[in-house]
């Protein structure tokens, strides 16, 4: 196998240097100067002071700072992104904003979040609703068959609209398989429906890996989060919102900074709140995590561009996957090489997938479990190389070897 040059981003992260690391899908190492970041706008915070006339400029000035490079990335404006804490927070403050009346549909893939789902569970008993299930686990063409994936996915969208339909949730990566789903086909689909649906995003495997821009403009929400692919901090996330939602949604956890202003809640006061996606943030939060991870980002950029970037991790799953479907006991999920960095892959005859992670994080090397459907998922990013590859492959054929 031939050497590549490392990254300069791998040598930034400490977790790195000392295990074999393909969580990305669960949360990506943060760059010591990222930390260093956080750490910096902790220090100017308390020299301005906590709570002071001088602070608020500054935490106002890093909140949208964060907002217009995150808007840049989502090909949207920066009055469309909402900072929120992660990316179930980013779905169900929006959604639960939405107007739904009794015996509306939900239409839930079957490849959704449990975070996701059981806030969808919950939203469709309160207010009356039904949930229809869109089939697309078994969408598994891999990277190779885009084409036919998205295909596969329009006609059993077909199948599942309903008259009443009045949301569609769908990840953009499938957070258990890896295939990646056409947001832009579902979009321009549910716009010729008669109910016009919202189209709800769980972005969480794609923001930082991926090019996102097309597939978050075109969503009505479409939720993120900085601590995965985007190498960030953990507790920083956002959701880009589209026009129609912040005309007709209304905000539902509510705090002070949702407001316009503190006056603005005055009981004379008709619209107290931000006009646009500010009204789905909060309260306080922290602020320094807003450095950490523009830091990422940019980090990130000096990688190569977008497409550069996903070349990258494509040609290293790629090289994964086939070794992976080559091994007699090991059946990975998707029938060719992955349209992103998951890897995901079944040992039907050896211990359990929890047992068999224990037995590799004893040898330095960390992947996850998943239990819907039951497998193994590795995740490698532009900062995964040849012998972190290599090192995996050998220790699942030790694996597939063992009697």
């Amino acid at each position: 196998m031939s050497k590549k040059k490392t990254p300069k981003l791998r040598a930034l992260m400490p977790a790195l240097q000392n295990k074999k690391y393909f969580n990305y899908g669960g949360q990506g190492p943060l760059p010591q100067p990222s930390l260093e970041a956080i750490t910096t706008s902790w220090i100017k915070i308390q020299e301005l002071g906590p709570f002071t006339n001088k602070v608020w400029p500054f935490i106002a000035s890093e909140q949208q700072a964060t907002r217009q490079c995150l808007a840049k990335i989502c090909g949207i404006t920066s009055s469309r992104i909402a900072l929120t804490e992660n990316v179930t927070s980013g779905c169900i403050l929006p959604l639960w904003g939405l107007p739904f009346f009794t015996g509306d549909r939900l239409l839930i893939s079957d490849c959704e979040h449990p975070g996701v789902v059981s806030a969808c569970r919950e939203l469709a008993d309160r207010k009356l609703l039904e949930i229809d299930i869109l089939q697309v686990k078994q969408l598994r063409q891999g990277d190779t068959k885009q084409n036919d994936t998205e295909q596969s996915l329009l006609e059993n969208l077909e199948k599942a609209l309903k008259p009443k339909t009045r949301l569609v949730v769908l990840s953009h990566i499938l957070w258990n398989t890896g295939q990646r789903m056409s947001i832009s086909a579902v979009s321009k689909r549910l716009s010729t429906h008669p109910n016009k649906p919202f189209l709800l995003v769980d972005a969480a495997q794609s923001f930082g890996q991926i090019p996102v821009r097309e597939a978050a403009s075109k969503a009505d929400i479409y939720a993120f989060t900085g601590h995965k692919w985007a190498c960030g901090p953990e507790g920083l996330g956002a959701v880009a919102i589209s026009e129609r939602v912040l005309e007709e949604s209304k905000p539902t956890l509510i705090g002070w900074r949702s407001l316009q202003h503190e006056g603005s809640c005055q009981l004379d006061n008709p619209i107290p709140f931000h006009i646009d996606s500010r009204r789905f943030e909060i309260a306080t939060s922290c602020v320094p995590l807003l450095a950490g991870l523009r830091c990422s980002l940019r980090l990130l950029e000096e990688e190569g561009s977008e497409l550069r970037r996903l070349k990258k991790i494509l040609e290293s799953s790629s090289k994964l996957w086939n070794v992976l479907n080559k091994l007699e006991g090991v059946h990975p999920i998707l029938t060719g090489p992955p349209p992103s960095g998951l890897v995901s892959f079944q040992i039907p005859s050896k211990p359990s997938t929890r047992e068999i992670v224990k037995l590799l994080g004893r040898e330095g090397v960390w992947i996850r479990d998943l239990e819907d459907p039951i497998c193994l998922r590795a995740c490698l990013h532009i900062t995964s190389n040849d012998d972190e590859i290599k090192t995996l492959m050998k220790a699942i054929q030790k694996l597939v070897c063992i009697n």
